[in-house]
Parts: C-alpha cells; sequence; structure tokens
C-alpha cells in the first residue's frame, strides 16, 4: 500500500518540542503492533511531530498520543477515513454555505445596504477551524494515520495508487500548515475589501469620450474594470464605422485605472461630469473642471495587503515556503518553473509575429496594442453585438427564464438525462453586483452558484456569456462532488481544469442561442489562432503578475508607492520583450489592468494554464460526443494534473498542441 521511494519525512521536520529520540521511540513502537508499512509510519509520527508545541503537551504525551491513534491495520484506517469523509463533508459544506449567505448582499443584486454588509461579507467561519483541528488534536490523528506526500512523489508514484489510496493521500494534503486564526482573518478581511472595492468600481462609458470631444455611447453603461471595459473593447470589433475609435478610448481609460490617475468624479459615476481619459481632463458643460483629486492607489494597496496577509502565513506551513509556492505546487499542483516554461514557450514562439501579421492584415492596418483582445478569429465576431443583446434579451428576460433553459444548453451538450437532472437540480442563478462568478457546493444536497450580470431588461449577451462560463464551471463542480470515488478525491486537480471546461461551454454560446453563424471551412483553423492568440494576452498577463510577487518577496518591506512604480515596470518589461516586437511600440502598462490581481493573488495563471488543457481537450472532443466524454474525464477527481491529462486523454500538459496547430492554421486562413 502506497509503496513510495521519495522524499524523507525527515525532510518535512520543523522546530518542535518533540526531540528525535523521541520520534524514533513513537515508530519503533507502532511498527511493531501495526501492520501498517513502516515508511507511512515514519512519516506519519514525523510530521505530527514537526507542529506539536509546548501547548500540545510533552514529548511522553505526543507519543502516548500516537499509541492510541495510530491504526493497527488497513481496515481500521478505511473505516476512518470513510468517516471522517463523512465529517469533513459536513463541517466543509455547512460553513460553505454560510460563507455564501453572507455574502449575499454584496454580490447579489436586490439587496438594499446596510453598514454591517461588508463586516459579514469579510467573516470568515473557518477562520478558526486549522486551530480547532491542531487544539483537539484531529489534525494529530489525521497527520498520523495519513501523511501528507510532495507533489514529486504524487506525481510518479500516482499511476500505481488504487481510488483508496489516492482518497488517503488527498486527506493527508488537509493539514500542511498550522495558521493561527488572526493570520487567516487578516487574509480574509482583505479578501472581502479588495472585493468590494473591484466590485463597485465601474466606468460609465455615457460619460467617456475621446479628446476631440466625441462620445460614442449615448445611453448609460457602466463596465466594471477589468472585465466589462475589456468585453466592450472586444465588440467594438463588430463595429466598421466607430469601432477603433471605441477601442482607443477603452485602452485609454485602461492605462488610466493602472496608473490610479481617474478623477474622484468619474469614479463615482457622477455623469453631471464628462472625461477624456486620453488627456484626463474633467469637463463640466464643455467647460475643463479641475477634479477634486485622483483616486488613491487602492489597487496596489490592496495588493501589499496581500501579500503582507500571506508572507505572514509563510512561516505556519509545512517547509514554511513561499506563498507563490503554495499556490503553484500545493493549489495548481505544477511547479512555477514549469508554469513559466509552458508561458514562454509560446510568448517567445516565432509563429506570434506570424499571426500578428495575419491580424493586421485581416484589420486592414497597423496593431494597436489593445490589439492583444482582437476578437476577430472567432465566428461569432462578426455576428452583430445589438442583434445579439435582442435574441439574448428575449430569451432570458430574467434570472429565472436562464434558470430553465439549462436542461436545454445540457442536452444540446449531450448530456445524459440523469446528468442534466443531478446538475440542474444543484443549481441556484443570480443576478451578480460584479461580473459573475461562480461558487461550488461542498456538501451533497446543498447548490452551487450561478451568477451572471442581469439587468433590469433582462440579460444582455455579455451577461449570457458569462453565465454560460460559470455553467461550465457549475457542471464541473456537480459532477465532482456526486460522482468522484470519495469526498476527498471530490473537485479537480487546480482551477485550470474547471476552467478549460468552462472555455469549452462558452465558446459555443452564440451555437446554444441557436444563432446562425457564418460558414467557415476553415472553423478548426480559426479556433486555434484564437486560442493560441487568448494565450499569447493572458500568459503575458500572468508573467507580470508572477514577476510582481517575486519582486514584493525580494523587497518585503516596501511601500505602496514603490510597488505602483514597481508593478508598472515589470508590466512594461514584460511588454518590452514578448509584446513590442509585434506590435512596433513599447513600454506599454496594459498587462497590469486585470481586476483578478487585485482580488485573487495568483489565480490568473489558472487562465492560460487552462486554455491549453481547453485546447487539448476541445481537439479530443472533435467528433465527439461532449457530455459522456466530460462525465468520464472529470469522475476521476483530484488527481494530479500530470495524471489527470494522462488519463483522459493520454497525453501530457504542454503547449506544443497549440503550436503546431497554430503553425497548420497559418498556412491556411488568410
Amino acid at each position: 500500500m502506497l509503496g513510495i521511494i521519495g522524499v524523507s519525512a525527515m525532510a518535512w521536520a520543523q522546530q518542535s518540542n518533540i526531540p528525535e529520540t523521541a520520534r524514533q521511540e513513537t515508530i519503533q513502537y507502532l511498527s511493531q503492533r501495526s501492520s501498517i508499512p513502516k515508511h507511512i509510519i515514519e512519516r506519519g509520527v514525523q510530521q505530527a511531530a514537526s507542529f506539536w508545541t509546548e501547548k500540545d503537551g510533552t514529548a511522553t504525551e505526543f507519543t502516548r498520543f500516537c499509541k492510541e491513534h495510530f491504526c493497527k491495520d488497513l481496515n481500521e484506517k478505511t473505516a476512518l477515513f470513510e468517516r471522517l469523509c463523512q465529517d469533513f463533508e459536513i463541517i466543509y459544506g455547512h460553513n460553505n454555505r454560510i460563507s455564501i449567505d453572507l455574502q449575499r448582499p454584496e454580490q447579489v443584486t436586490g439587496y438594499p445596504k446596510t453598514m454591517v454588509d461588508g463586516m459579514f461579507s469579510a467573516y470568515n467561519s473557518m477562520a478558526h477551524f486549522e486551530e480547532d483541528m491542531f487544539t483537539g488534536k484531529t489534525a494529530f490523528a489525521i497527520m498520523l494515520n495519513f501523511p501528507h506526500f510532495t507533489l514529486k512523489e504524487k506525481n510518479n508514484n500516482g499511476q500505481k495508487w488504487s481510488e483508496l489510496e489516492w482518497g488517503f493521500v488527498r486527506l493527508g494534503d488537509i493539514f500542511t500548515s498550522r495558521i493561527p486564526a488572526d493570520v487567516q482573518q487578516r487574509i480574509s478581511n482583505v479578501e472581502a475589501a479588495a472585493n468590494q472595492y473591484i466590485d463597485n468600481y465601474n466606468i460609465n462609458m455615457k460619460q467617456v469620450g475621446s479628446f476631440t470631444n466625441q462620445f460614442y455611447w449615448s445611453t448609460s453603461l457602466p463596465l466594471i474594470t477589468h472585465w466589462g471595459l475589456r468585453d466592450e473593447l472586444k465588440a467594438a470589433y463588430a463595429d466598421p464605422v466607430n469601432g477603433v475609435k471605441k477601442q482607443e478610448v477603452i485602452y485609454d481609460a485602461m492605462t488610466r485605472i493602472i496608473a490610479c490617475d481617474v478623477p474622484k468624479e468619474v469614479i463615482e459615476n457622477d455623469i453631471s461630469f464628462n472625461w477624456h481619459p486620453s488627456t484626463n481632463q474633467l469637463m463640466l458643460n464643455t467647460i475643463e473642471y479641475i477634479s477634486e483629486g485622483k483616486e488613491k492607489p487602492l489597487r496596489y494597496q490592496y495588493i501589499l495587503d496581500f501579500f503582507r496577509a500571506e508572507k505572514a502565513a509563510d512561516e505556519y506551513c509545512l517547509g514554511k515556503r513561499s506563498f507563490i509556492d503554495r499556490k503553484f505546487e500545493d493549489d495548481y499542483e505544477i511547479t512555477v518553473e514549469e508554469a513559466e516554461k509552458l508561458f514562454t514557450d509560446l510568448l517567445s514562439s516565432p509563429l506570434v509575429k506570424q499571426v500578428g501579421n495575419l491580424i493586421s492584415k485581416r484589420l486592414g492596418r497597423k496593431l494597436q496594442p489593445f490589439d492583444i483582445w482582437y476578437d476577430g478569429f472567432k465566428n461569432r465576431s462578426e455576428v452583430d453585438q445589438s442583434y445579439l443583446d435582442d435574441v439574448v434579451r428575449k430569451k432570458y428576460p430574467t434570472k429565472e427564464a436562464f434558470a430553465q433553459d439549462l436542461p436545454n444548453i445540457m442536452q444540446k451538450l449531450g448530456f445524459p438525462k440523469e446528468t442534466i437532472d443531478l446538475v440542474c437540480n444543484n443549481v441556484h442563478v443570480d443576478a451578480s453586483v460584479g461580473a459573475g462568478h461562480a461558487i461550488e457546493s461542498k456538501m451533497k444536497g446543498d447548490p452551487c452558484m450561478l451568477r451572471t450580470r442581469i439587468g433590469e431588461n433582462g440579460m444582455d449577451y455579455k451577461g449570457y456569456n458569462i453565465g454560460v462560463h460559470e455553467f461550465g464551471h457549475n457542471v464541473e463542480q456537480t459532477i465532482t462532488l456526486y460522482n468522484v470515488p470519495n469526498y476527498f478525491l471530490s473537485g479537480v486537480p487546480n482551477t485550470a481544469f474547471t476552467e478549460a471546461l468552462a472555455f469549452v461551454f462558452q465558446g459555443k454560446d452564440v451555437e446554444l442561442l441557436g444563432v446562425k453563424q457564418q460558414s467557415d471551412r476553415n472553423c478548426e483553423d480559426l479556433a486555434a489562432l484564437d486560442l493560441f492568440w487568448n494565450c499569447y494576452e493572458i500568459m503575458g498577463v500572468a508573467l507580470t503578475e508572477l514577476k510582481v510577487w517575486q519582486w514584493l518577496y525580494d523587497h518585503p518591506g516596501t511601500s505602496v508607492g514603490e510597488l505602483k512604480e514597481a508593478n508598472l515596470r515589470i508590466a512594461k518589461e514584460v511588454w518590452n520583450q514578448y509584446y513590442a516586437p509585434v506590435f512596433k511600440v513599447s513600454n506599454q502598462t496594459i498587462l497590469a489592468v486585470y481586476s483578478h490581481a487585485v482580488i485573487d493573488p495568483l489565480y490568473l495563471a489558472a487562465y492560460p494554464i487552462g486554455h491549453l488543457i481547453d485546447y487539448q481537450l476541445e481537439a479530443y472532443f472533435n467528433g465527439k460526443t461532449i457530455g459522456p466524454e466530460v462525465i468520464r474525464m472529470y469522475k476521476q477527481g483530484r488527481v494530479t494534473p500530470k495524471l489527470w491529462m494522462q488519463r483522459a486523454l493520454d497525453s501530457e500538459l504542454s503547449a506544443q498542441p497549440l503550436l503546431d496547430a497554430t503553425e497548420k492554421a497559418l498556412k491556411v486562413v488568410k
């Protein structure tokens, strides 16, 4: 069982009050009285000892605890595992529901605001969970019987493990830190404050004009940063008259947001003023108005707050690793080096210039920096945005109408009835204050959340596009909760795998509407070019954020002002290395615009990884019915990314398949 040749358990030992002699005595005693393999016993004792402190008891008490709480054989260990599956589902499930419900006034429309909304949104009912588990010694019992294995060990040995053994290993991943409750709460407070800041950061395009005093939006159109602005910029490719002019205005607004140069009046959505972002002039009745001041650099304050909060947690984690390493090796289960190589393999490919030249020819002009969001390889890009808005509003005038149509969406994708019923009975749709998101359920019988923007006049195309994306998450969330071998295997290897399925759904949004698109015999080649260009854009964004966090760890005492300057400098450096040779313009900061960097540190890396997985999934799905394949792939649950790809697609995660397809597409698409 769990035959491992890997890192010695001694490598995990931290400072504790348990001397090595006591550890070895305990290991020897348990080895003589249990049929569990000795290397598992040694690993469990060493890891439990590494977190045992004076307040937990003496070395003698530690040894006595181990003797009383170590399983004597596999049957006893399996019974314990099954009980822990039940108990943790209760704990995680109910506390997840508490968070969802307390955050509703902040995240869902229709709630009158009160002074306590932000306080309860920041409340984390699990803030004391980890310490409670250690204080009550449950965590020690789990570490003792279900020790932690490194990513390298999982990848090297996981193919030989049974579903039950994989459950044991995933249970061993739960307690790899002992972070005090006040440190956990500090992280939660920053997260809540940052989300509130971004959720309410809207630019009303009606008041935004060009330096020549031209205004292209005649009705009120509040767009959240950065998602709404980016999507409006993308939509402008379908406008042959004012498209480029709109894009220039939006791009200038984005650069002001990055620099924290936006006038206070614009942030407060005072539509009595007009704003020219290219010159940063504020106008009142065609007369220049001196602003009361620019916004404070809050986006960088929240990034810094996150860094300080997460860095404070480092010393309480197994191995005292940085947040960067924990995010990649524990959450993504891909090393930082592997992720950087995936990104730079594509960013530095000579194909980038070739695709850029093709885009320039298709546009009939030189590339502009905002063309990192070129959307013209998609068939839907040639469908008029206003027409799509009309179709969606008629089809989905309310959130209830969208919810009622979810079974039809799944049916069109080939899912069997039992899966459709399972998923659609466990999804709840809400109108979102922010851009939209999905929240997983952590307990059977409790629905997951689908949230997207739904206006008073119904859902528009942007809201629908996001809604279909989020529904892809919900499908994954349900399958990987109900259909996996055991509770501790629920979920996916990392967020990139749920993003991959969400991208698959989102890419079929117009088709699911029943809107006829322009027929193109080169649709597969166009899809490859579209995904390649999307990867090119988001990989630079993710690489920029990663380099900012690496800089923060090198400069832990930095100020907000210094961080802002470093962030802008790093964005320019990444641009100059990978984008300036294509766009023929240097020192652009646009790679720093993404709001994810403010509200969810280092999450951006999930997107390009997800795009690569998405492509490999799409290629595999070609000619197959999507539904049954999704069920087959995702029901294996949360093994490592490497093993998941081998089992699902018989391939490794790599940028090369997309590069090969792009090279082929360039020979065909004109």
